[in-house]
Formats: C-alpha cells, structure tokens, sequence
C-alpha cells in the first residue's frame, strides 16, 4: 500500500506521527467514556492532574527528550523513543 502525501509535503514518518497522535486523543476519548472524571490527582508535580494533563505533559516531555537526543547524540532516535516510552509511563504512574 503505497499512499502518496506529496500534495501536503508529507513523507510517511510525519503521517504516522500525527495518526498517532490522532489515536492517543481517540484512546483518550475511549478511556474517558468508559471510566469518566479521570480521577484528578496531586503527584510528584505538586498540583492537581487529570489524565488528559498527563498525556500533555508526557508529548511535551517526549518533545523536549527528542529535540536533546537530536542535539546531543545524533540522528539515531530510537533510544531516545524508549526513553519518551518509559518517560510516559511515569508520568502517568506519579504524575
């Protein structure tokens, strides 16, 4: 399955970032509809999360370990991608 995203200067790795993207906010959705109010709670932040601040908050961090990655090691992320993985763990876990 070739999908051609040249109209919008897209190559594949910028379309899989954005579907995924696109299915954490869904999982969200899901979550929050199954299980509503999201149980905010006060962690290691020292102020109150729900779990759509706990998604913002790991993407932003995973943003921030990427962009250090890039600068510091090189072009070569997918360590940096399990770092963001185990970054996002715990920010759900004790955030």
């Amino acid at each position: 399955m070739n999908i051609d995203f040249s109209w919008m200067a897209w190559t594949w790795q910028t379309a899989t970032f954005f579907a995924t993207i696109a299915l954490l906010l869904f999982g969200m959705a899901a979550w929050e509809y199954v299980s509503p109010g999201g149980n905010p709670r006060v962690g290691v932040l020292r102020f109150e999360t729900t779990r759509g601040d706990r998604l913002f908050i790991s993407l932003l961090g995973s943003a921030f370990i990427h962009l250090a990655w890039l600068g510091l090691v090189g072009p070569s992320l997918w360590w940096a991608l399990a770092l963001s993985v185990v970054y996002a763990i715990a920010v759900f876990r004790y955030a």
